[in-house]
């Protein structure tokens, strides 16, 4: 079973100063049929129309000194309570993307699609966001998505959405498909063919136009248990 919260609709929100950035990304391809036809939900807060400043600041430098600006807690904390309150108890997951957060992992994706309904994003840019806010909204963890470092949260975030997106049901078509991806089993993912059977004079394996589903099987297993253990052993 791909998520047991199948009569649930989980709703993502992102807390952006770019919700162009996460319109674009959603606005296309299987996330645009998934948000269309209901099998989740999606609110975008622009986090400037929530500041107290004329000038629609959200941004200050940091004290200490150092290069940079570091997002400042009133116009965030307010973009949060704004929907704080239609958050499901229980049900919730509120993260802020950060280099400094516990990696995202195909684990993590399954986990969260299986047992939380909403989920909370908070899109960091510059320096991040003032630290008072981890403090403000205890409930909050900060999440990465690898060792490096982007110019704001929004792939990440966007990262995350998709990955959690494709254990709930009817997203992917085929739930087989999410089955066979990488790490599903602990293992990477086995090569792909299509037609022609040969092209510039490499062929498709013999086994893959047997017809005997078993041997596929095994190949298939096989070729899954070489490239884990030729790319990442660590796996293993």
């Amino acid at each position: 079973m791909i998520s047991s919260l199948a009569s649930e609709t989980p709703h993502f929100y992102f807390l952006t100063l770019f919700p162009d950035v996460i319109h674009a990304y959603l606005n296309s391809s299987m996330m645009k049929r998934a948000i269309d036809k209901g099998f989740f939900k999606v609110t975008v807060l622009n986090i400037r129309d929530f500041t107290n400043s004329p000038h629609k600041k959200v941004d200050d430098t940091p004290y200490g000194g150092g290069a940079g600006m570091v997002l400042m807690c009133q116009p965030v904390l307010d973009a949060f309570r704004s929907i704080e309150g239609d958050l499901r108890q229980g049900r919730t997951k509120v993260l802020m993307t950060s280099p400094a957060g516990a990696v995202f992992q195909h684990e993590t994706a399954k986990h969260f699609a299986e047992t939380v309904l909403d989920f909370v994003f908070f899109c960091g840019h510059y320096e991040g966001f003032d630290a008072r806010l981890l403090e403000l909204i205890p409930q909050m963890q900060e999440i990465s998505i690898g060792d490096f470092v982007l110019t704001g949260g929004e792939l990440p975030a966007l990262a995350m959405l998709d990955a959690m997106a494709r254990f709930i049901p009817n997203v992917v078509k085929e739930a087989s498909s999410v089955e066979n991806d990488s790490f599903y089993n602990g293992l990477l993912d086995f090569p792909h063919y299509t037609k022609p059977a040969v092209y510039e004079g490499i062929a498709v394996p013999d086994v893959l136009l047997s017809g005997h589903h078993g041997a596929i099987d095994a190949w298939r297993s096989a070729e899954s248990l070489k490239k884990t253990q030729l790319v990442r052993p660590d796996l293993l």
